[in-house]
Formats: structure tokens, sequence, C-alpha cells
């Protein structure tokens, strides 16, 4: 009921979010698309907190949990920062919008999701054939949805001990890519140099997301991080639900959510060598952030 909710929000938001870039475009009406954009942000912040209990409780998530409960006061400073002193933050107001159109008819069309999870799922059981590992392909239903007629999860049988790992739509990199997609196209640059930075980021966060979910399943199918410290640190943490997870738990939760942060930030370096105006959004996320003002480009303006 409560991701339910968040769906409907969600395209309230975005729709929110696409009305305030609309009236951005007339000049007479530059404070109302700032309003409007305000309001988004406020109900952003809404949105963010509903989603809370879920990666908390649900998927057990402290990353993502830390990042989507900052998300709630960080979204209540832009709604006023974008109306009152920060006309700047219209950009990244847009760069939502765009993000929510790529983004929300994926997660709501069951077959683009089908096709997406698939086509990861293919791609990774041929990375983990190339480094000498062969996990079960699944194409029938598992434990943990009940999928069918497509790759959808892997299988290692080691000891007698089952490990599935089932390929979700957030392991398709399909959020990454909406993120970098709405921010690129929401930027006033020359439309090359935006289709090239697409060109380039897109199929490595792609491909970072194969190699993710390849090193989660064989970490997880091989029982890599299986021990008393890790089980322990786990249990403390995480508290599973299930034995047997640790190794899941190190390898996803710890290991990969961590490395996608680090991989976040060199992106937007190279992103910000292809796109210096992509600097405009950097700045005004430090100065959220921060508090201070940064010049993140070494330019003057």
């Amino acid at each position: 009921m409560a991701l339910e909710t968040t769906d409907t929000l969600a395209w309230i938001v975005v729709g929110l979010f696409a009305a305030s870039a609309v009236l951005a475009t007339r000049d007479d009406y530059t404070r109302h698309a700032r309003a409007v954009a305000g309001v988004s942000w406020a109900l952003f912040a809404l949105f963010w907190a509903l989603l809370v209990p879920h990666f908390w409780f649900e998927q057990k998530s402290v990353i993502e949990t830390v990042l989507i409960a900052a998300a709630v006061p960080g979204s209540l400073y832009v709604a006023y920062l974008v109306y009152a002193t920060r006309p700047s933050l219209m950009i990244l107001s847009r760069a939502v919008a765009v993000m929510g159109f790529i983004y929300l008819p994926v997660l709501t069309i069951d077959g683009v999701a089908r096709a997406l999870i698939a086509m990861t799922a293919r791609h990774g059981a041929w990375l983990q054939n190339a480094l000498g590992y062969h996990p079960q392909v699944l194409t029938g239903p598992t434990i943990e949805s009940t999928h069918t007629g497509f790759p959808h999860a892997f299988l290692y049988v080691v000891d007698g001990h089952r490990y599935l790992l089932e390929v979700l739509l957030a392991c398709t990199g399909i959020g990454s890519i909406s993120l970098v997609a709405g921010i690129v196209v929401a930027l006033r640059a020359p439309a090359r140099r935006r289709l090239l930075a697409l060109g380039i980021v897109v199929p490595v966060i792609y491909a970072l997301n194969v190699v993710r979910v390849s090193f989660i399943a064989i970490a997880h199918g091989n029982q890599w991080f299986e021990g008393p410290f890790a089980r322990r640190f786990v249990e403390l943490v995480f508290s599973p639900a299930q034995t047997g997870v640790t190794s899941y738990y190190i390898a996803d939760r710890v290991i990969a959510q961590s490395l996608s942060v680090v991989a976040l930030v060199a992106l937007t370096f190279v992103l910000l060598r292809l796109l210096p105006e992509l600097g405009t959004v950097v700045r005004d996320l430090l100065y959220v952030a921060t508090g201070t003002e940064y010049d993140v480009t070494g330019q003057q303006e």
C-alpha cells in the first residue's frame, strides 16, 4: 500500500515539476514557475519520507536509507531556495521532471521492466560464465517473485545449499540512467555535447550495473564473505530474517553500494569535462549541502 501511494505521489510530483518547467519558458511567468517548483520540492520531500520505512525495514539498506532520509530536509530546503533566493535551481527542477518521465513509465509498464531485467540477467550470466562461474539462469517463478517466461534470477547450488539472487528493476541501472539523463537533457548546452555525454555515460552506467549484479551473484552464490565476524556485523546492522545471506549483504549493501557512490562521483567529474554547464547544478547541490558557494569548474563567470 505504501509503495502504491508513493507511485501515485511520484506522478503528481513529476507533473508539477514539468508544469514549472513549462511556465519558466515564459518571462512573465517566472515567479509563478518558481512557486510551482517550490510546491513540487515540498511534495518531493513527502515522497522521500514515505520511502524511508520501506528501505529500512524491507530493503534493509543502510546507505540508501540514510540518503533517502537526508533527501527529506534537503528537498524542503530546495523548495525554499528555488522560490526565494536561488532561481538557478530551476535547472535541477527541470531535470527531475525529465528523470520522472524516463523512469516512471519503466516502473509502471510491466513489459518494459521485464525486457530490462531480462537483458541485465543475460549480460550478467555471460559475464559470470566468462569469469568461470556457471549459475543456473532461472526463467520461472522463485521464492522472491512470480516472474515467468524470461531470465530474471541466478541460482548457485554449493554443497547442497541453494543461493538465489533475483535480478530486480533497480539492478538494471535505470534509476541512475534516468538521473544522469534528466540532468543532461535539462542543461542549456548544445545538443551535440549533450548527446555525446549521454552516449558515453549511459553505457558505462549499464555496464557497471552488470558488473555489480554479477559480483553480488558470485559472492552470494559462493559464500565469499561468510564468517563469524561478518555474520555478526550483518546481524547487528541489517537484522536479516534468514540465514545464509551474510555474503549477500556484505557484497550488496556494503561493498557494491559504497562503490556505486564512488562511481557516481567519478562520472560527475567526467560529465563536468564534457558539459561545463553541469557546474551550475553541482554548485547548487553543494550549496544546499554545505551552505557555501564553490567554483566546481575552475572558471570565473
